[in-house]
């Protein structure tokens, strides 16, 4: 188990609980306390693809980038990961979305009892992991006009590419774009404006480009950047639920 040190600091408590239950259930359980958070990257080095499970002690931060590291290794369909959310609510949403609880007693008994669910994951062009669905713009982060601020965001305009189909182009601007992984292919809605018809696509790749936006995943925003693509990842994540 790989131990983040910011649960640590937000709530020793539960993760006190969590290595006790742990522990007690595998008695060759090794555990990893980090000192930093990017240390995660040489204690799964060290420990992971070789059929050990992997739990994380830590919030959605902590198992995005663990899920990051394997993934940039090639390990991440080798051994199940598990993980004991540890934070507040927020910080922990993307844990809870995918079927984890947030009591750690319950989820650290979930590590010992659960099945391994295979998830498909979006990844991108920089190397980054996308649990769940993403989002363009930003909730709370809308795009403004240059100088003089309005009350009212500007909508993006965008070109939207589905597998080198065009959803939407820089001529109109578009109300938003979500993409999800499922089925092994990602899902894209593109919502041209508040009165048109969504437009929406399942592809394999997905590729949004135009001014700088930013994006909201993994519960956090992401971005500005001027283009991104997504790539879908069939089944790579093995996660343990209950």
């Amino acid at each position: 188990m790989v131990i983040d040190p910011m649960a640590r600091r937000t709530d020793g408590e539960s993760v006190r609980i969590a290595r006790d239950v742990l522990c007690a259930g595998a008695r060759d359980a090794a555990v990893c306390v980090l000192d930093q958070p990017q240390a995660i990257a040489q204690a799964l080095g060290r420990r992971a693809g070789h059929g050990r499970r992997v739990v994380i002690i830590g919030d959605d931060r902590a198992l995005v980038r663990a899920v990051r590291v394997l993934h940039l290794h090639g390990r991440l369909g080798a051994s199940p990961l598990a993980v004991v959310p540890v934070g507040p609510g927020p910080s922990v949403a993307v844990a809870r979305a995918l079927g984890v609880p947030t009591d750690a007693v319950a989820a650290s008994r979930a590590v010992l009892s659960g099945t391994d669910r295979r998830l498909d994951l979006l990844t991108d062009d920089t190397g980054g992991v996308v649990l769940g669905a993403l989002g363009i713009p930003a909730p709370g982060r809308p795009l403004w006009l240059v100088r003089r601020p309005v009350r009212q965001p500007r909508r993006p305009r965008l070109r939207v590419e589905a597998d080198g189909r065009l959803l939407a182009d820089l001529d109109r601007p578009v109300t938003g774009v979500s993409v999800r992984a499922e089925g092994g292919l990602a899902e894209v809605v593109v919502r041209p404006s508040p009165n048109d018809g969504d437009v929406t696509a399942r592809a394999t790749s997905v590729t949004v480009s135009g001014p700088a936006f930013s994006y909201r995943a993994n519960a956090a925003t992401q971005g500005p950047t001027r283009t991104r693509t997504w790539t879908v990842c069939p089944e790579a994540l093995r996660l343990t639920v209950p």
